[in-house]
């Protein structure tokens, strides 16, 4: 169900600006974004003129919302126009020029119009450019013209992300030419991309890498006295923790024997107190010597 739902939001946002892209024909547009907000749908048009697209007190604007309204059932679509930085290095817009200008002049200048479009975008700092144009040009025979400058990208994941590209289409009495618009943008980063150093450059990149070495083996260094100061912690306690279960080993040893010295002591001690008591009864039983002087002296 989840995945229907985010399907059915593209396709619908796929709609809605094609939609917008045939209304605005003509006018500099170039793409638009769509945002959720609390409020509504928020529509985020980019466009070379923006004048051109509001219209005189808003008309086009407010047309274009209500149209939005009826045919997407939008609650409350927030149009929102944002004026490009570069038109010229702009895919969409150039082939819209390129459209435009065909079915103004017609087929017979086709040649002049590519070049001079192709002047524009070099000239303002693009890399490399291409423009491929379709159709009954001039002949009744359909042909493809090229026209390219610089240096682009054919393939690779610089060719899928980095190129920017445009289609466009335009209705002569001919029949529909098509264009497309490759434009290889100033500020794209090559992988392949050297540049030769200055002798300066060089020798303050070799100080760098010196001093990234020396702060590496220093910060080495630093690891391993922690490492071994671990180490020699972690040995210190083992030993502090084997004398201690060698010392518990050996009390109870120490112990035994004073039990038994204590245990020997009170043995003696009662047989001792036991032969008292019998020599006092056997004391009292003999004669005594000056009662028997005395009887044999009156005798």
């Amino acid at each position: 169900m989840i995945e229907r739902q985010i399907v059915a939001a593209n396709v619908k946002e796929l709609e809605i600006q094609e939609y917008v892209q045939s209304v605005l024909k003509n006018l500099g547009h170039s793409h638009i974004k769509l945002q959720k907000t609390p409020l509504g749908e928020k529509i985020i048009v980019y466009a070379s003129r923006p004048g051109l697209i509001v219209g005189r007190k808003g008309q086009n604007i407010k047309k274009l919302t209500d149209d939005l309204k009826a045919k997407f059932k939008l609650e409350n679509p927030q149009i929102e126009i944002n004026e490009v930085d570069s038109p010229d290095l702009d895919a969409q817009i150039v082939a819209e020029r390129v459209a435009s200008s065909l079915e103004k002049f017609g087929t017979q200048r086709f040649k002049g119009i590519g070049h001079k479009i192709m002047a524009d975008v070099m000239n303002a700092g693009a890399m490399g450019v291409e423009i491929l144009v379709s159709g009954k040009i001039p002949s009744s025979r359909a042909k493809r013209w090229r026209f390219y400058q610089g240096y682009l990208k054919k393939c690779g994941d610089v060719a899928i992300v980095g190129v920017r590209k445009a289609y466009a289409a335009a209705q002569l009495k001919t029949g529909t030419i098509g264009i497309q618009v490759r434009i290889m943008p100033p500020d794209l980063k090559l992988p392949d991309k050297v540049r030769m150093l200055e002798p300066g450059e060089v020798a303050e990149g070799m100080k760098n890498q010196i001093q990234m070495q020396a702060d590496k083996k220093a910060a080495e260094k630093k690891a391993e006295e922690k490492r071994e100061e671990a180490k020699s912690d972690a040995t210190k306690a083992e030993e502090k923790r084997q004398r201690r279960s060698s010392k518990k080993e050996e009390k109870p040893q120490h112990e035994e024997k004073t039990e038994k010295a204590e245990d020997k002591k009170p043995k003696k001690t009662p047989k001792k107190k036991e032969e008292k008591p019998e020599q006092e009864q056997k004391l009292p039983e003999q004669p005594q010597p000056s009662q028997s002087t005395s009887e044999e002296k009156k005798e």
